[in-house]
């Protein structure tokens, strides 16, 4: 047995419109999963996440919803819950990011990024997994970061919500790992998207990470594709609560 197979599997992957979302999605569809999308701004169809996956040969659907949005976060796991094909892997990946200094950080940039990166990910989490413990068998997938460890610089709403994933991630995992529920978290490194752009071009900052990574270049979103299908695979099946680095050896450091 291939115990990387996700034929006949359904994923549901969060911020799935581009950057690493993206690459999880291609990543688990080459898997054998089908997959369900979900972003704020996805296309009804045409996407560029949708033709990966259908060029790999499984089925895309896409959701838009806005995980600013309780209300929407509350139906999304409502309706997902309550499908009659089960969700299999839930990858709990959408994310935003605010900067700006501590002492002048903006409430309203505070409370979307705990929202968005934190409370709507516990809210869907709960949701599909309570119908995957149900059902004694599952996997939950966050994202984390290498803020999950670390401090940071300029992003504080970012780092709290971080180390919450962290926690949540452990949480869940003591309470569902009985239940056949697998729960863990990925920590990507420095990863070139849309999010590190003003890293990446800080010539300082960008300088003095590529310093610190013992792989000497940013990572690609693609690099998170192996992590994420053992974690969704059959292969994980006796790993629980771990956040797992993929960071270029930054951690190591």
């Amino acid at each position: 047995m291939n115990a990387f197979d996700l034929t006949g599997k359904l994923a549901v992957v969060t911020g799935a419109s581009r950057g690493i979302g993206r690459a999880m999605a291609r990543a688990l569809a080459e898997a054998g999963a089908d997959v369900v999308g979900v972003s704020a701004n996805l296309e009804e169809s045409g996407s560029d996440v949708e033709k990966d996956v259908t060029a790999a040969g499984r089925s895309f659907e896409a959701i838009r919803a806005d995980f600013a949005d309780p209300a929407a976060v509350a139906a999304l796991g409502r309706e997902l819950a309550e499908r009659t094909r089960p969700v299999d892997i839930l990858v709990n990946n959408a994310g935003t990011i605010r900067r700006a200094p501590a002492a002048d950080h903006p409430a309203a940039d505070w409370d979307l990024v705990l929202q968005v990166n934190l409370t709507a990910q516990f809210a869907l989490a709960q949701a599909v997994g309570a119908a995957m413990v149900r059902r004694g068998h599952g996997k939950v997938i966050f994202t984390a970061s290498l803020l999950s460890f670390q401090g940071g610089i300029t992003v504080p709403g970012y780092t709290a919500a971080k180390h919450g994933v962290a926690g949540l991630t452990k949480a869940l995992a003591n309470e569902w790992a009985g239940c056949g529920v697998n729960v863990n978290a990925i920590a990507p490194g420095y990863i070139a998207t849309d999010n590190t752009q003003a890293l990446q071009d800080d010539p300082a900052r960008s300088a003095a990470i590529l310093d610190r990574i013992p792989a000497a270049r940013w990572g690609a979103a693609q690099d998170l594709a192996g992590a994420t299908v053992f974690l969704a695979s059959p292969a994980s099946d006796y790993v629980h609560g771990i956040v797992l680095p993929v960071d270029g050896g930054w951690l190591g450091r």
